[in-house]
């Protein structure tokens, strides 16, 4: 009787207790296959993973056109279990594609989106540059990205050029970005001795404060990649002062004066640190306000005696110059000034000298 009891209540838990959702896991699911090549078929294969207990059959695949053909795995597909989805693009058409592929299975509640794009082209093209730099495994045109003279809702964009001299396969990823920066490789693979492009959009309305925000990112040669400093990237943007504000009379309005936009300090000579000297007058006829001093590397200090000059007033800034820490740094030794002239929002100072 007891046993007959434990039976029925060990069913009646398995029977109230929640089966667990199947879940798929992709890898990628946009895959960018960059120049194809016209009335060549471009192949995409997505990696994917079962994560559900439970075998799992996918019931259907839709595709957003004719022209995008899907192989898929036809038998169930075991729990924990990788497989793979092959997307075949026809290329028949000259120019941009965007193709939408639906993966439909049972036990899941909304379809696995992929998605392939790239352009169409009578002749794979290469831009012919020099890539003068190593990240990580890759070469690139540039170490240093500066989004200069932005204003707040601007969304500009730059663009890397990148090799892979490597005998294998990379797949391109930028990582740590932070959530004012969006960043997309093309294409997602890259062959050997083949190249590539890497685009950064910068979202300015996420930026929070005006003058120099900073920060690094990195290159890595496939999704998951390490991070080091050999694959480090710094961005930057310059954020200006919003004047849409300003009264029509612009002749009422302060004036900045520098000695020099341009410091020579010479050479260290074994010497620590190196000082020099710039002079700043408002040569305006409203109140001058200095409201960021920033610098774009490591290695320099300053200090301003006055942030804010009535008309005719000047000031003095100092700058030390730190021989070990500017060896060290890969950008250009520069200071920002964020001001309220209207026709110099910005100063940018450059810091000359012999580092080595």
């Amino acid at each position: 009787m007891k046993n007959r009891i434990l039976y029925t209540t060990v069913c009646l838990l398995l029977f109230f207790m929640p089966m667990k959702a199947q879940r798929i896991e992709v890898t990628n699911s946009v895959t960018d296959m960059g120049q194809v090549m016209f009335n060549t078929p471009a192949i995409a294969e997505f990696k994917l993973k079962n994560k559900g207990h439970r075998s799992l059959k996918i019931s259907k695949v839709y595709t957003s056109c004719g022209c995008t053909t899907v192989d898929y795995p036809q038998k169930p597909v075991s729990g924990g279990a990788d497989f793979s989805v092959r997307v075949v693009y026809d290329a028949r058409q000259m120019g941009h594609f965007e193709k939408l592929v639906g993966i439909y299975a049972e036990g899941l509640k909304e379809p696995i989106m992929l998605k392939v794009r790239g352009i169409v082209v009578e002749e794979v093209t290469d831009d012919g540059g020099d890539l003068p730099f190593a990240i990580g495994d890759l070469k690139t045109d540039m170490e240093e990205i500066v989004f200069d003279n932005v204003n707040r809702g601007d969304k500009p964009v730059a663009m890397m050029h990148i090799m892979n001299p490597t005998s294998k396969t990379v797949e391109p990823v930028v990582m740590h970005l932070p959530r004012y920066l969006q960043a997309e490789v093309s294409p997602s693979k890259i062959e050997p001795g083949c190249r590539g492009l890497v685009t950064i959009t910068l979202s300015s309305a996420a930026l929070r404060d005006y003058g120099l925000t900073q920060t690094n990112v990195y290159l890595g040669s496939f999704p998951g990649d390490k991070v080091s400093t050999d694959k480090e990237i710094s961005v930057s943007a310059i954020l200006l002062p919003d004047f849409s504000q300003l009264n029509g009379n612009k002749t009422d309005a302060p004036k900045i004066q520098l000695s020099t936009t341009t410091l020579q300090l010479g050479a260290f000579n074994g010497k620590k640190k190196l000082h020099g000297e710039i002079g700043i007058t408002n040569g305006g006829t409203a109140t001058l306000d200095i409201s960021a001093l920033q610098m774009f590397t490591t290695g320099l200090e300053v200090s301003l005696n006055k942030t804010q000059l009535r008309p005719g007033e000047s000031a003095k800034l100092k700058i030390t110059a730190h021989a070990k820490e500017l060896k060290q740094s890969k950008g250009k030794p520069r200071i920002l000034m964020i001001t309220n002239d209207p026709a110099q929002p910005k100063v940018v100072i450059e810091v000359i000298g012999k580092y080595e």
